[in-house]
């Protein structure tokens, strides 16, 4: 059975503790990959493996690491997982590892990354580390994927690549909306995602 503490690193950065509604981090990768739904489902998977894996590391080799290099060390863990990633995708997912271009890179310098490593990871042991890691990977994707659906589908009227929108609505008049492919609308979704998250956290706590 898994203890209380446990569960709480999992389930709360899904929710009360989400690192991107609440803790308002991984913003300008929500903005850069969230046109189209497949790379940002990629990437959230991406970051979710990559944060669970760093978390086991760090928190396997916690007590050896001199306080003085923790950083750097944590930093390389990190390097070594990405890189690990980012072949991955290279050879099996070649276009969307394109269309992530320079980002997959970036998850080296995530503040969600490096925060649970330096907050979490460092302190606790090894199966609630993996959790915390699991939980806010998901927590980070879920966000990604709310993001991408709506972009995608009002933007191009597809999901994953496939016509959603019929081909009837268009001659009846019906057009895509331009602004939602656009970097502003991505701000704005993720704005109006995070009101209507504290919206409904504010009315249940009371």
């Amino acid at each position: 059975m898994l203890s209380k503490q446990t569960k709480e690193a999992f389930l709360g950065p899904l929710n009360a503790n989400n690192p991107v509604l609440v803790q308002i981090l991984g913003i300008c990768s929500a903005l850069a990959v969230t046109v189209q739904l497949k790379p940002a489902l990629v990437m959230g998977i991406s970051v979710t493996i990559i944060v669970a894996l760093a978390n086991v590391v760090i928190a396997l080799i916690r007590k050896s690491i001199p306080m003085r290099i923790r950083i750097i060390v944590q930093l390389v863990v990190v390097a070594a997982l990405v890189t690990i990633v980012s072949e991955i995708l290279k050879a099996f997912a070649y276009d969307v590892a394109m269309q992530l271009s320079v980002y997959i890179g970036l998850i080296i310098t995530n503040c969600i990354l490096m925060g649970r490593l330096e907050a979490f990871a460092m302190t606790n042991n090894v199966k609630d580390s993996l959790m915390d890691g699991l939980g806010n990977g998901f927590g980070y994707a879920m966000i990604l994927v709310i993001v991408a659906f709506v972009r995608e589908l009002f933007g191009s009227g597809k999901l994953l690549g496939y016509q959603i929108i019929p081909d009837s609505w268009y001659e009846a008049g019906y057009s895509n909306c331009g602004m939602m492919l656009m970097p502003a609308m991505a701000l704005i979704l993720v704005g109006c995602v995070i009101w209507a998250h504290r919206s409904i956290n504010d009315k249940e706590g009371k």
